[in-house]
């Protein structure tokens, strides 16, 4: 690993600082551990009121988004000062590529400067926006064989980090990569992924509450590192993410030696005369032991998952047993030993150790090692196919994420190790390989997809996508007819409290899928940058939201998200139930300052996104204003402040019901502007409605009702409990009358004298 600054100890290095000017008005510093601080001026706050909030802002909003897409994007800007301090003697930094943003790293072996790595930021080369808007810029450092020196931070503004988890987890995850190789898939697994048995070759741990976001670390590496692999290493890991699967039809039967001759099965051997000549001038190469034509090692080689090859050497039962072990675009390599099982040149002999990593056999395509385990099966077991000779065998494991391509020539080669002296004994090996090339009409392929692979995480949350969609499905219609669950009162009520419970837990805590402010600020600096909005990809729960939240804006207003998917709006729900039980009675705030105290979410709101637009840092602390972060997404494992101002909001709840939707929220009042182009007035009403009847009015916990009965759409929550109201003859004020009328005049009958 490289120490980036000489001199200080690791956990000193990790807190080195690393510029970063923007390429907008202003710029920041970053230190790893700290946050970021402003120099750009942010612009005063825009005006408050009823005008600006129906009229200018989203005027305004529109031309900024127009600015905001003309607007150059940013790019790394670490000079060679900057790159020397990083990589201190006897290193040396090189002149920057014409071609390519990267610097070569010099070091002096045997008194010539040799390429130790390639160092380059991820920002000029794979500028994917993160969740703050602005792509993660990484200082990477890619050897010469494709192995990560190392990954750093430079900058960045994953909202998740800044102000929340802190960035050091974040310093911690790009660390990983260390040791790793760009010329294999890695992919971003759990929490202690591979601690609980995930390839270390090719998996790094994820971050609990972060999964969007390293997604986004990670394809910003690998995709950067691929760029200057193909332009500075002379390979592209072309075959990574390659779906390679044998024909499951092709079936001939045929014996050992047919395959053979075929070259569908091929042989090693290695005799004391071919491994002299191959440690010829290293005062090994007699250390064989017989006669020159004695055979050392004699291996048969062959790809398991062709019916015809491995049909016919495993026998039909463990052929299949063997393919449903193994799984889809994985594949499985066999090598049979025929040599004594106790030659010390045997590779699978007495000493083999089941389920690990061959040390002598590799397997090799296009000159890059295929990472391939021993799948642990009992290789005295009988039930092999007959005409094979006896021996020792192993079946090796190749994942699919290894970029095999079993269509293309590849090699097996055995490695073997000879010791001269007996002091201080110097081990010196020699590789003897054997090239297999099977037909490509053996094969079906489907080509990989150099893009960002942003469809891994809909994949791996499918689960939880197709829970949301269920949820969402029985949402509509029960919003819609509104005579049927709405006009129950207690089954309607039960419904409620059960679809909040499934919001709060599942979709806030669970599948951490709570919309925010954020999202916006984001799409405000990535318009400034990449304009690029795939990063809403990494994150499939909260981009399904998204968009049934922005559908429903158009037919029934803000109130389907806020009062129904949003998980923190679900929590104060619960805890304004213990206001009874408690004894806390609601305050009603007067008509006047409750005007002036709904339009201070607009101004909260033009502040944040003034601030992104500006290109400021303190957009992101603005954006604090939200507790979602505190209370959701990181369940109120947090630092004091922030969970005091979480649950102050919440104990707020219990007097001013709601009052950080009504009054604060940022991310309500966008949902609120976009919503007046909703195409529907869908809640009923009734002549009498407002005059003389109020009863809407005084049940309405939200205060969207106008003392004239009109419903006040951008405050209203669709509780629906004056639509519960209207549809029931015992609650609606005018039908009760009007059924007491209609009893009062039918005719009674008079008794007959």
């Amino acid at each position: 690993m490289i120490f980036w600054d000489r001199g200080l100890a690791p956990s000193q290095s990790r807190t080195a600082a690393l510029r970063f000017h923007t390429a907008r008005a202003g710029s920041f510093t970053l230190r790893q551990g700290d946050q970021p601080r402003a120099d750009a001026h942010l612009p005063s706050p825009l005006p408050r009121g009823g005008w600006w909030a129906t009229r200018a802002c989203p005027l305004c909003l529109a031309l900024l988004a127009f600015l905001l897409a003309i607007l150059p994007a940013s790019a790394g800007q670490l000079d060679r000062a900057a790159l020397e301090s990083h990589f201190p003697p006897p290193l040396v930094v090189g002149e920057k590529d014409g071609a390519l943003p990267v610097w070569p790293i010099l070091k002096q072996q045997a008194g010539a400067y040799e390429v130790f790595a390639y160092a380059f930021e991820s920002v000029d080369l794979a500028p994917i926006p993160g969740f703050g808007g602005t792509p993660p810029d990484l200082l990477i450092a890619l050897a010469p064989d494709g192995t990560f020196r190392d990954v750093k931070v430079i900058a960045h503004r994953e909202p998740v980090f800044l102000e929340g988890l802190g960035s050091e987890p974040l310093f911690a995850f790009v660390e990983q990569y260390a040791g790793l190789s760009a010329k294999q898939a890695i992919r971003v697994g759990r929490p202690n992924a591979r601690a609980a048995g995930a390839p270390p070759q090719t998996t790094v741990d994820g971050i609990s509450m972060a999964t969007a976001s390293t997604r986004v670390i990670n394809q910003s590496i690998l995709a950067s590192a691929l760029v200057v692999a193909r332009g500075k290493l002379g390979f592209g890991a072309a075959n990574v993410g390659l779906s390679v699967q044998a024909k499951p039809g092709l079936y001939e039967p045929l014996g050992l030696p047919d395959l053979l001759a075929r070259g569908w099965v091929k042989r090693l051997t290695v005799t004391n005369a071919q491994a002299a000549v191959a440690f010829k001038g290293s005062g090994v190469a007699e250390s064989g032991e017989g006669a020159a034509d004695a055979v050392l090692t004699d291996l048969y080689v062959a790809y398991l998952n062709v019916p015809t090859i491995g049909r016919n050497l495993l026998g039909q039962a463990r052929f299949d047993a063997l393919m449903r072990e193994l799984g889809p675009d994985n594949h499985a390599v066999m090598v049979l030993s025929t040599g004594p099982a106790d030659a010390p040149e045997n590779p699978v002999g007495e000493r083999f150790v089941l389920g690990a990593v061959p040390d002598r056999l590799a397997v090799s395509q296009s000159g890059l090692i295929v990472g391939a385990r021993d799948m642990a099966v009992e290789r005295r077991d009988a039930g092999l196919a007959e005409g094979l000779p006896p021996g020792n065998w192993s079946i090796l494991r190749i994942d699919q994420a290894a970029g095999f391509d079993p269509s293309a020539p590849w090699v097996l080669a055995e490695t073997i190790v000879r010791e001269r002296g007996q002091i201080l004994s110097e081990k010196i090996a020699r590789t003897f390989p054997v090239e297999t090339a099977l037909p490509a009409d053996l094969f079906t392929r489907a080509k990989p997809d150099d893009g960002p692979s942003w469809t891994d995480p809909w994949r791996a949350r499918a689960p939880e996508l197709a829970a949301i969609g269920l949820m969402l499905a029985i949402l509509v219609p029960v919003l819609a007819r509104q005579r049927g669950l709405v006009a129950h009162r207690r089954a309607f009520a039960a419904f409620r409290l059960a679809f909040l419970a499934l919001t709060l837990g599942f979709v806030g805590w669970s599948a951490q899928a709570q919309l925010s402010i954020v999202t916006l600020v984001g799409l405000v600096r990535a318009a400034t940058t990449t304009h690029d909005l795939a990063f809403l990809l990494y994150d499939p729960p909260s981009l399904v939201l998204w968009a049934f939240a922005l559908a429903t804006l158009l037919v029934w207003g803000r109130g389907t998200f806020c009062g129904w998917l949003c998980p923190f709006g679900a929590l104060q729900e619960f805890v304004a139930l213990l206001a009874r039980p408690l004894r806390i009675r609601q305050v009603t705030v007067p008509a006047g300052l409750d005007r002036a105290l709904r339009q201070l979410k607009y101004g909260v709101l033009a502040g944040i996104l003034g601030a992104a637009a500006a290109g400021s840092p303190l957009a992101d602390s603005l954006s604090e204003v939200e507790p979602f972060k505190t209370a959701i997404t990181l369940s109120f494992v947090r630092s004091g402040p922030f969970v005091a101002y979480a649950a102050g909001l919440l104990v707020l709840n219990l007097f001013v019901y709601k009052g950080f939707c009504r009054y604060l929220c940022p991310l309500g009042a966008s949902l609120a502007l976009v919503g007046r182009l909703r195409v529907l007035d869908w809640i009923p009403r009734r002549a009498e409605c407002g005059s003389p009847c109020q009863l809407c009015k005084v049940r309405c916990r939200y205060g969207a009702i106008a003392p004239s009965g009109r419903i006040d759409y951008p405050e209203c929550f669709q509780c629906m409990d004056c639509v519960t109201i209207i549809h029931d003859p015992a609650q609606c004020v005018p039908q009760v009358v009007d059924r007491k009328r209609k009893r009062r005049s039918a005719p009674h009958p008079m008794a007959v004298t």
